[in-house]
């Protein structure tokens, strides 16, 4: 069954987890901070994840499916205002991953998967373009990798672990989010432990 226009994602669940995340002392080494964060990222990916199939699947239209990502983006990329620096930092970080994901959602709805290439090929384009610094073009290789992802290609997490850290290690880090999520879009559960 599809999800009602302007339901994939709500203001309420980021705010819900951005809550959760001030709540709590946000260590990036702790192990049940990594997972918040990472299940943060997970989510907006899966309603990314949701769009794509229903658009897809011809359950709504490409402007629809369009205009559904961007108010995701509008949401997920709005300035946090958190008093602990460092956990506004770490957000920071999902944020940039999740950059990608939604231009990557993007371009594929509108033109499909990249012609040629692979994953793998793209990724590292775009770490020669970052190396560069023209980041402009690191990020389209990038979404183009994304729309191979999209269309289920394998994005190579081990191959990606070995980037230099920095945006395309940050925007393959998001496209894995995307690829869990286009084959397993399963909502995460943002109140495993009580409430939200």
């Amino acid at each position: 069954m599809s999800t009602p226009p302007g339901e994939y994602y709500t203001e309420e669940r980021w705010q819900n987890w951005i809550d959760r995340l001030d709540e709590e002392e946000i260590d990036p080494e702790d192990e049940d901070s990594a997972r918040l964060l990472l299940n943060l990222q997970d989510d907006a990916a899966i309603a990314v994840a949701k769009i794509i199939t229903d658009h897809d699947d011809e359950l709504i239209d490409q402007d629809t499916a369009l205009e559904e990502i961007a108010d995701i983006r509008a949401i997920v990329l709005e300035e946090i205002d958190l008093d602990d620096e460092e956990t506004v930092m770490l957000i920071d970080g999902v944020q940039t991953s999740l950059v990608c994901v939604f231009y990557a959602a993007e371009e594929y709805i509108a033109e499909g998967p990249a012609e040629e290439g692979t994953v793998i090929d793209y990724i590292e384009a775009a770490a020669d373009a970052e190396a560069e610094e023209d980041l402009d073009a690191a990020l389209g290789y990038c979404v183009q990798a994304g729309t191979l992802v999209i269309d289920g290609e394998e994005l190579d997490v081990d191959a990606a672990a070995e980037l230099e850290y920095g945006l395309v290690s940050e925007w393959a880090n998001g496209l894995d989010s995307l690829q869990t999520a286009m084959s397993d879009p399963e909502v995460v559960e943002e109140d495993e432990e009580g409430d939200a």
